[in-house]
């Protein structure tokens, strides 16, 4: 059984680039973010799964260059005047992809760096207009891999303090061991803890974690 980490519970959901979770998960993602001037073309792509952290990095970035974030829905109100954060990219709208392309070429012009943030890579984004596809598509992406033993544990305790949930340590180890290593898994338990919790009007502990975890178990 590997070594089990102690950690310090957090008082609030804190987004700073010292508040990151650093761990082999995820520090070539947070190198890169923090050496723009290394980007190739001044340009980078996040990819990960939702609740990777790739909003927290952007964030990071914004801290370091003062960058304006814009999800890719909105992008009708960005302003090429510094540096660019534009968020799910995968998800951008057909009519959205015109101002994405004029973005990015004045970014560039400028020598202004730009960061992209999606689930996918860019060969998989399926944009339509060809000068835009081609351009994200020589974008580099630095993957944001599942989380490792020291990650899962540091992102399931600020899941609970995010929800203002302060359980016993033993009850993050007890999950860390037993949930699937994805961060969807441990937003979904951490979720349902909670709800169940509020349901028995009783506090998280680890027999509460116990019993649901049992009741995703096939019968035998």
């Amino acid at each position: 059984m590997p070594e089990q980490l102690i950690f310090d519970w957090p008082t609030g959901v804190a987004l700073g680039p010292a508040d990151f979770f650093v761990s082999a998960a995820n520090a070539s993602a947070f190198a890169m973010i923090e050496t723009p001037e290394d980007w190739p073309e001044g340009k980078l792509c996040l990819v990960g799964p939702a609740g990777a952290g790739k909003s927290h990095l952007a964030r990071v970035f914004q801290a370091n260059t003062g960058a304006q974030i814009v999800a890719a829905d909105a992008l009708e109100n960005a302003q090429a005047d510094g540096a660019m954060v534009v968020e799910d990219v995968d998800t951008l709208p057909r009519a959205r992809e015109e101002t994405l392309f004029h973005l990015h070429n004045n970014l560039r012009a400028a020598r202004l760096p730009l960061l992209l943030t999606a689930q996918t890579p860019p060969s998989r984004w399926g944009i339509a207009l060809p000068d835009l596809a081609s351009r994200m598509q020589a974008t580099t992406p630095i993957e944001i891999a599942d989380p490792d033993d020291a990650l899962l544990q540091a992102l399931i305790m600020k899941l609970f303090a995010d929800r203002q949930i302060l359980p016993p340590p033993a009850v993050v180890d007890y999950l860390s061991l037993r949930i699937e290593r994805s961060y969807a898994a441990a937003s979904e338990i951490v979720a349902r803890l909670d709800a169940e919790a509020l349901r028995r009007k009783k506090p998280i502990t680890r027999k509460l974690a116990a019993d649901l975890l049992d009741k995703d178990l096939p019968d035998a």
